[in-house]
């Protein structure tokens, strides 16, 4: 089993945020040695992908380490909130209610990094009189993330009215020709809206880190500046 498992405790020295632990198609026996080895070192880590059901079978001494969420399926193992926490640099845009395990992931990773997001839900183009209502203030964000499944318009519409990096986080969220999500996967891939960055399908996490890079580097701007 050790020879399994090669965590990777260097990763916030290369790229400023730690490894994260991807739950699904693990064994109870891998993620048990991995939340092991995370103690060891009295680290922390960011499980995703964490089923309820799997989250139900961990023994208790890892339980009482765990904060869980099983809207977006995340869990933090012995972490603690950051004690200075900035205002949210980072939108998270929600098409539908629908939308919620895919958003929740990203703001439960954008949370874990100590990120804060501000949530803006349901004001996807069905009722385009939402979006519009909202843009004076998203145009305050200098990233967001776009959570939209079905037609998958949202994007390029935002991607037309706000002046922040935007990234699209496609969702499964619809049924016959939405396709599991490749319909607003390719929406967004094809989007007439220049410069939208595109995560896969689904992937809040993946959708948070890429948020949380380009912050980073603003901070690093607005220290060099200052």
């Amino acid at each position: 089993m050790s020879d399994e498992i090669q965590l990777d405790f260097q990763r916030p020295e290369r790229i400023g945020f730690d490894e994260a632990i991807l739950c699904a198609r693990k064994s109870d026996a891998q993620l048990a040695v991995i939340m092991e080895r995370v103690l060891e070192r009295n680290g922390r880590s960011l499980l995703t992908r964490l089923e309820p059901d799997v989250f139900a079978r961990i023994a208790p001494n890892y339980l009482e380490k765990l904060d869980y969420d099983p809207v977006s399926r995340t869990a933090y193992l012995n972490w603690t909130p950051p004690l200075d926490t900035e205002s949210a640099q980072i939108a998270v845009v929600s098409a539908g209610s629908s939308d919620m395990p895919q958003a929740a992931e990203a703001i439960r990773t954008l949370a874990y990094f100590g990120a804060p997001a501000k949530q803006f839900i349901d004001i996807g183009v069905a009722g385009l009189w939402r979006l519009l209502e909202r843009v004076e203030e998203l145009k305050t964000f200098p990233v967001i993330i776009t959570v939209a499944g079905m037609d998958g318009a949202l994007p390029s519409v935002l991607g037309g009215l706000v002046p922040g990096v935007i990234i699209c986080l496609p969702t499964s969220t619809g049924y016959g020709v939405s396709n599991g999500g490749q319909t607003a996967l390719h929406a967004a891939l094809a989007s007439c809206a220049p410069g939208l960055a595109v995560v896969n399908i689904d992937n809040g996490y993946g959708a948070a880190c890429a948020a949380f890079r380009a912050l980073n580097m603003i901070r690093r701007a607005r220290t060099a500046h200052d």
